[in-house]
């Protein structure tokens, strides 16, 4: 009786070249995610502007109130930010862009301002705010 081949001899054991292949491979696998997690981390994470919604109010059927907060990054980023009013049937009656510098947020963070509406709003949405080196909207 003879005994059983060991798995290496039955199915052979990896050449040293695929080894060094797998471990290069990952290498590069890991170098690549590495710069991209450093690349966000970096410029991803702190954006030129951002701004929140505060809450709006309804005034009349053609005008409505919101309050944004917007945060700016620099003292001289000028920042364009947009404002949206819907209807209960979801359409657009009004829309609002406008710039805020560090001068308009002297008196703190949070801004009001009036949407003018073609009928009655029942919801604004803040679309965000960019600069010309942030064109996604935060």
């Amino acid at each position: 009786m003879t005994a059983p081949p060991t798995l290496e001899e039955r199915y052979g054991s990896p050449s040293r070249g695929s080894r060094v292949a797998v471990i290069a491979g990952s290498v590069v696998v890991a170098v690549v995610f590495l710069t991209w997690l450093g690349w966000t981390v970096l410029v991803q994470g702190d954006p030129d502007v951002s701004s929140d919604l505060v809450s709006f109010d309804v005034v009349d059927d053609h005008h409505t109130t919101a309050r944004i907060a917007v945060r700016l990054g620099d003292d001289d980023v000028v920042a364009t930010c947009v404002l949206r009013a819907t209807a209960e049937d979801h359409t657009t009656v009004g829309e609002l862009s406008f710039e805020v510098t560090a001068d308009d947020l002297t008196g703190g963070d949070v801004l009001e301002r009036e949407i003018r509406t073609e009928r009655r709003a029942t919801t604004v949405e803040a679309i965000g705010c960019t600069t010309p080196d942030q064109p996604r909207p935060r």
